[in-house]
C-alpha cells in the first residue's frame, strides 16, 4: 500500500493534536488543575505517536515516544512541574510541529529533536527508558494478529463469558459497540481518538480489542467499550462518531439502580466475536477472496439494519482547492443570470419568465449553499496565537493577560487565511510597544500584568477583528516629531488626530524604536497590516489613548468572492459599490448640498455629511455640477458617514469580485474589479478609502 497518499490527512490530524497540546501547555503554565491539562497532552502526544508508526515515520514516532515517557513521569508525580521544563515542554512541541510537517518515512530524529530531547533529559534528570522502535507493516501484521488471538486453550465464549464486566461500584454505566466504516483510513488512530472521546464522557473500564490491539490495527475495526459514565445515548453516540469514519454506533445504558441485575447485564453483552488471526491481516497482504470487510465482523441481524438505516456519516473531508472550483463556477453562473435576466427582462413569453424566475432562484439558492460551506470559525487561526503572546511576553519580561474572544465568528477560508499575517504584526507591537514592563505598570499604578485582547465580531456583512491593549498608548507628540523630521507631514502640523497618525505610522519604514530588536524597530509592522488588509478589500481602524491603550480593528468581508453591490455611472464609466457601506440613496435636491466654510456639506435630517463627488475622486474630466440627474449614495463605514454625488444609479447585481494589480504608487481607490451582467468590466470602489 502506497501510504504516502494518506500524508495529507496525518498532517492535518496532527495539526489538531498539536493545537490542542500548545492549548495543554499554556493551560498547565497557568495554574490549572494539573491532572487534566498534562492528560490532554499526553493522549495528544500518544495520538500523534501512533500515527506516526502507522505511517513509519520512524523519527517522528521516536521523539513522541521519548515525550510520552517523560509525560508519563508527570502524571505519575515522579517528575516535578518546574519553569524550565515548561519552557523545555514547549520547545518539545515545536520540534513535534516541526516533525509533522517535515516527515519522512524512515527518516531519523532530526537535529532539532536530539538538541530539544537532550533540553528535556537535562531538566528532567535522565533519560526515558521505555524502548520503543517503529513496526515495520510486515511486522504489524503479525504483532496486529497475536495481540487479537486468544490463547490456544481458551474456551469459547458462553453467554456469562460474553457478558460486558459491570461498571466499577455498581453505578451508572454504557456499552458502547462501534463498527468503522469500510473505507476507513488509519483505523488503530481513528479507534483510538473515539476511545479518548468516551474517556471524556466517564471512565473507561474495558475494551474489547484492548486500547493497544486498536492503536495497531491497520484494517476497519468492530470494538466495544465498556464505561461507567452518566451521559445519555446520544451524548455518547456523538462523541464517539466525532472521531469520523464510523459505520454504525450501538449504546445500552446501565442504570445504576440495576447494578446487581445480572440477566440485565447480560442482555446488553455483545455477540461472541471469534478473532482469527487471518481477519486481521490487511486486504493487500492476502487474496481478494480472503479480504476483509467491515460486514464480515457483523451479525446478519446487524447487517441488515445497517443496509436499511440511511447513512449517518455527518462531515466528509474535502480539498481546499474544489471549493474555489465550485467558488469560481457559481460566479460565472452568478454573471451568466444576470446576462440572462437582461435579455428575457422584456420578453413577453410567461413560460420563459417564470422559468427564468426558477432558475434565478435555484442558482442563488446554490450560492449560497456554497458561500456557507467555505465559512470556518475564526478560531483555527487565533487558537495559535495565545502561544505567541506567551513567547514575546517572556523574551520581553513582560506579564501579558492574553484573552480571545468571538472565536465562532466564522468568515470565508480564502479570507481567513490571510488574516494570520496582520494579527501577528498587531500582537507583536501591543506587546513590545504598547505594554509597559511591570515596573513601569506598578509605578503608574496599574496592575502589573497588561491586558491584551483578541476579539471578533460581526457587523452586518462584515467581520471586525481588533487587537485591543491597555498599555501605555502612542505618544503623539514623539511621533508628530518623528514625521515632521522625515518630512511626512506639513511643517505647520502641530496635532494629529486618530486618522492622521495612523496614516503617519503606517507609512513604509516608519518607526519611533530607538533600536532595532529582533520583534520590532524597522517600520514594518502597521505598514505590512495596512497593505494586505486593502489587498483583502478591508479597512484599518485606530484608536490610542495615552496611559489607556490602544485597540486596532481590522474591517474585513466575510467573503472575497460574490457580493451585492450598488451600480453608480459618472461619465461614461461605471462603478460598484458594495451595499454593505450603502445606507440609503437619495436624488439630488436643490437645498439638499450646502456650503459651510467653502466645503460642501449634505443635511440629512439631523446629521451634517461631508460631500464626496465621485467624478473628482477618480479623476475623471469635470462634468456640469449641480446637474438635476445628479443622485447622492450615503456610504458608511463604522461611524463614519458621506454623501458620495454620482451621475446616475443604474441598479443592483450580484457581482463576482476579482483581483487586479493597481497603478504602482495610485490611490488605493479600488478593492477589486468585476464583469457585469452586459459584459462590461467595473472597479470596485474602496469605501474604506473615502471616508
Amino acid at each position: 500500500m502506497d501510504r504516502s497518499r494518506y500524508a495529507d490527512l496525518f498532517r492535518t490530524e496532527s495539526r489538531d493534536q498539536l493545537s490542542a497540546i500548545n492549548r495543554a501547555l499554556l493551560a498547565l503554565e497557568q495554574g490549572e488543575a494539573a491532572r487534566e491539562p498534562v492528560d490532554a497532552i499526553f493522549r495528544g502526544v500518544h495520538t500523534i505517536k501512533g500515527m506516526s508508526a502507522t505511517m513509519g515515520y520512524a523519527g517522528v514516532a521516536e521523539f513522541a515516544h521519548e515525550l510520552e515517557s517523560l509525560l508519563d513521569k508527570v502524571r505519575t508525580g515522579e517528575q516535578g512541574l518546574t519553569a524550565d521544563l515548561m519552557d523545555a515542554l514547549f520547545a518539545a512541541a515545536d520540534a513535534l510541529e516541526d516533525g509533522v510537517e517535515q516527515a519522512r518515512e524512515d527518516a531519523p530524529l532530526s537535529p532539532l529533536m536530539h538538541r530539544v530531547l537532550e533540553r528535556l533529559h537535562d531538566v528532567a534528570g535522565g533519560r526515558a527508558t521505555a524502548e520503543f522502535r517503529v513496526v515495520r507493516p510486515s511486522e504489524a501484521f503479525r504483532i496486529t494478529s497475536e495481540m487479537a488471538l486468544p490463547p490456544e486453550d481458551a474456551a469459547a465464549p458462553g453467554p456469562a463469558a460474553a457478558a460486558p464486566a459491570a461498571p466499577a461500584g455498581g453505578g451508572a454505566g454504557a456499552t458502547v459497540e462501534v463498527v468503522q466504516e469500510a473505507s476507513t483510513l488509519l483505523p488503530g488512530v481513528r479507534a483510538f481518538m473515539a476511545i479518548q472521546r468516551l474517556r471524556e464522557l466517564g471512565e473507561v473500564l474495558r475494551s474489547e480489542p484492548s486500547v493497544e490491539a486498536l492503536q495497531a490495527a491497520t484494517v476497519p475495526q468492530r470494538f466495544t467499550v465498556e464505561l461507567a459514565t452518566t451521559a445519555g445515548e446520544s451524548e455518547l453516540e456523538r462523541a464517539v462518531r466525532s472521531a469520523g469514519d464510523v459505520a454504525t454506533v450501538r449504546v445500552t445504558l446501565r442504570a445504576a439502580a440495576a447494578a446487581d441485575a445480572g440477566p440485565a447485564v447480560a442482555a446488553v453483552s455483545a455477540p461472541p466475536y471469534n478473532r482469527r488471526a487471518s481477519d486481521q491481516l490487511p486486504a493487500y497482504g492476502r487474496r481478494a477472496s480472503d479480504a476483509l470487510a467491515v460486514d464480515d465482523l457483523l451479525t446478519t441481524a446487524e447487517r441488515a439494519a445497517a443496509a436499511a438505516a440511511p447513512s449517518r456519516t455527518r462531515h466528509v473531508r474535502i480539498e481546499l482547492s474544489r471549493l474555489d472550483t465550485l467558488l469560481n463556477l457559481v460566479g460565472e453562473l452568478v454573471i451568466v443570470r444576470g446576462r440572462l435576466q437582461a435579455l428575457t427582462r422584456t420578453s413577453p413569453d410567461p413560460a420563459l419568465q417564470e422559468a427564468m424566475a426558477d432558475a434565478t432562484r435555484l442558482i442563488g439558492d446554490l450560492q449560497a449553499e456554497i458561500m456557507t460551506s467555505r465559512l470556518v470559525p475564526v478560531g483555527q487561526v487565533f487558537d495559535r496565537f495565545p502561544r505567541l503572546v506567551r513567547d514575546l511576553a517572556r523574551q520581553l519580561g513582560k506579564d501579558v493577560l492574553f484573552a480571545i474572544e468571538g472565536k465562532e465568528i466564522e468568515i470565508d477560508r480564502s479570507v481567513l487565511d490571510e488574516i494570520g499575517e496582520p494579527v501577528v504584526h498587531l500582537l507583536r507591537n501591543a506587546v513590545d510597544h504598547g505594554l509597559e514592563t511591570p515596573e513601569a505598570r506598578e509605578t503608574a499604578g496599574k496592575p502589573r500584568a497588561g491586558r491584551l485582547t483578541l476579539a471578533a465580531h460581526r457587523d452586518r456583512a462584515a467581520v471586525v477583528v481588533t487587537v485591543r491593549d491597555d498599555g501605555r498608548g502612542i505618544d503623539r507628540e514623539k511621533v508628530l516629531a518623528r514625521a515632521l523630521e522625515r518630512g511626512l507631514v506639513d511643517a505647520g502640523t502641530t496635532r494629529l488626530d486618530d486618522a492622521a497618525l495612523l496614516a503617519v505610522i503606517a507609512h513604509p519604514g516608519f518607526s519611533t524604536a530607538e533600536q532595532v530588536t529582533d520583534v520590532s524597530g524597522r517600520g514594518v509592522g502597521i505598514d505590512a497590516v495596512q497593505a494586505k488588509v486593502r489587498a483583502l478589500g478591508g479597512a484599518l481602524e485606530f484608536t490610542t489613548e495615552p496611559g489607556r491603550g490602544t485597540s486596532v480593528a481590522i474591517r474585513l468581508p466575510v467573503t472575497l468572492a460574490i457580493v451585492r453591490a450598488l451600480l453608480a455611472r459618472v461619465g461614461e464609466e461605471r462603478y460598484a459599490l458594495p451595499l454593505t457601506h450603502v445606507r440609503e440613496t437619495m436624488e439630488r435636491a436643490p437645498a439638499a448640498i450646502r456650503q459651510v466654510q467653502g466645503k460642501d456639506v449634505l443635511v440629512l435630517r439631523d446629521e451634517v455629511l461631508p460631500v464626496l463627488r465621485l467624478r473628482e475622486v477618480v479623476q475623471l474630466p469635470a462634468g456640469a455640477r449641480g446637474s438635476a440627474a445628479e443622485e447622492i449614495v450615503v456610504i458608511e463605514r463604522g461611524d463614519r458617514r458621506a454623501g458620495l454625488v454620482v451621475d446616475e444609479l443604474t441598479g443592483q447585481e450580484d457581482i463576482v469580485v476579482k483581483s487586479f494589480d493597481a497603478v504602482r504608487d495610485g490611490a488605493a481607490l479600488f478593492s477589486g474589479a468585476t464583469i457585469l451582467a452586459d459584459g462590461a468590466p467595473a472597479l470596485i470602489v474602496d469605501v474604506g478609502s473615502l471616508l
